[in-house]
């Protein structure tokens, strides 16, 4: 097993990788061949051996990695399942983004998710995501770019200008969030499909092209992931919701592939998970048909098999400890969190519960619980999505965080690898519940 050390330092190569969920899936990818994961197409027929590893993707921000076991096997301990999820909180380019005021090049972008908006402001932003288009030869094509230079930015307004920013301030997203690329020239017409055609060429990304059709591109920050605080105790970086459960999941997976381990990290979290590749969508469904193609073996397997659904938690802030309920208030480095609500908003059973405190206790590791203010909304995760789909056995438990939704989030540096540790053993030996 991986030192906490080195365990941490792959992470954040991992997050500094990953500005989109595409290139995620690209890394994750690339590390289970590394590992001797056998790819699979969806297109093609399926001919699984047991024992083997495999991974299949969908819409190439979506990945499912697992080790097929025997039906005997899998009748015995059914299937030890992960699931994580993409993508992130971001600003996402909109398809005709040209912004031309006041000679400065802008594009216009939308809001994907609960973004916090402020932290935007103010910061070296640059341009990653997925382009299709035409090739000389009339075909259709598709790229992943990542520009890693700062590209844009957005400035915030002075406070000599809004005297009142510090008491309230009030983003428009269609007004005030639309970044600054550059000052355009005299005459100067700023198309954002040429430009970015020319920057492709320029990079030698691909060998021909005619046109860009279409992009789904996002800006982020390029401040690099870091371990910061004077003993080191927090990890500071973009995308810690959730790539962190994602780098936790693949690890584990990782570690030993057991038969019966299998890793679902699905895109669209962030907006309600209602796509093809997202957790409300067929793709678990889908692999688990092909893993278990007889109904009734399927059937008996779900119900044996357990999902834990590994997404952050909030931890206590201490500048505003009042918004958490004062018996379930997560502090950073004192182990993952079991998420708990009772209206469903988390699918965590007092049962599926039990089996992560008991591997909390066979690791050794600390183990803490989370309950939002009873006066309080409370968030969702892919828990009860996936268990409502498929039937499975569920529970929610994530990394205690605090900035949320921010362009720069923080977590502990002791949480993931203990939740590591945890899923580690899950994957290698999960208790049963009797019954």
């Amino acid at each position: 097993m991986q030192s906490v050390r080195d365990f941490n330092a792959g992470l954040l190569d991992f997050l500094q990788a990953s500005p989109t969920p595409y290139h995620a899936v690209e890394s994750m990818q690339t590390r289970l061949a590394k590992a001797g994961y056998l790819p699979l197409n969806e297109k093609d027929a399926w001919q699984l051996e047991p024992g083997k590893s495999y991974y299949v993707t969908r819409s190439g921000s979506s990945i499912i990695a697992f080790t097929q076991p025997t039906e005997a096997q899998a009748l015995e301990k059914g299937v030890q399942l992960v699931g994580a999820h993409t993508d992130s909180p971001c600003l996402k380019v909109k398809p005709q983004p040209e912004l031309h005021r006041h000679s400065y090049a802008q594009v216009g972008v939308e809001v994907y998710g609960g973004v916090l908006q402020n932290p935007w402001f103010d910061r070296d932003l640059s341009l990653a995501g997925r382009v299709t288009y035409r090739t000389d030869k009339g075909e259709l094509a598709s790229c992943l770019i990542d520009m890693k230079k700062a590209v844009a930015i957005i400035p915030s307004l002075a406070i000599h200008l809004d005297r009142e920013v510090n008491k309230q301030r009030s983003i428009n997203a269609q007004l005030h969030l639309p970044p600054i690329l550059w000052q355009e020239a005299e005459g100067e017409k700023f198309d954002f499909r040429v430009w970015l055609k020319s920057w492709m060429l320029e990079q030698q990304l691909v060998g021909d092209m005619e046109k860009i059709h279409d992009f789904e591109l996002c800006f982020y920050d390029v401040q690099a992931p870091a371990l910061i605080g004077v003993r080191d105790d927090f990890i500071a970086s973009a995308r810690l919701d959730n790539l962190l459960s994602c780098w936790i999941g693949l690890q584990a997976l990782l570690e030993d592939q057991a038969p019966g381990s299998l890793l679902i990290c699905t895109d669209h979290e962030e907006v309600g998970s209602a796509s093809a590749c997202g957790a409300e969508g067929p793709f678990l469904m889908d692999v688990l048909s092909r893993m278990f193609p007889d109904s009734e073996t399927r059937t008996r397997v779900i119900n044996r098999s357990l999902l834990v659904s590994a997404d952050n938690a909030h931890g206590i802030h201490p500048n505003y400890a009042d918004r958490h309920d004062a018996n379930h208030g997560p502090l950073l480095n004192r182990g993952p969190v079991i998420k708990i609500n009772n209206n469903q908003r988390y699918a965590t059973t007092s049962e599926s519960s039990a089996v992560l405190r008991e591997l909390a206790l066979l690791e050794d590791v600390p183990v803490q619980a989370f309950v939002v203010r009873s006066d309080m909304a409370c968030g969702s995760t892919i828990g009860p999505i996936t268990a409502t789909n498929t039937g499975l056995h569920t529970v929610d438990v994530g990394v205690p965080t605090f900035a949320m939704h921010s362009i720069r989030e923080l977590a502990g540096s002791q949480d993931a690898w203990y939740l590591y540790r945890m899923m580690t053993r899950f994957y290698r030996d999960c208790p049963r519940l009797n019954g």
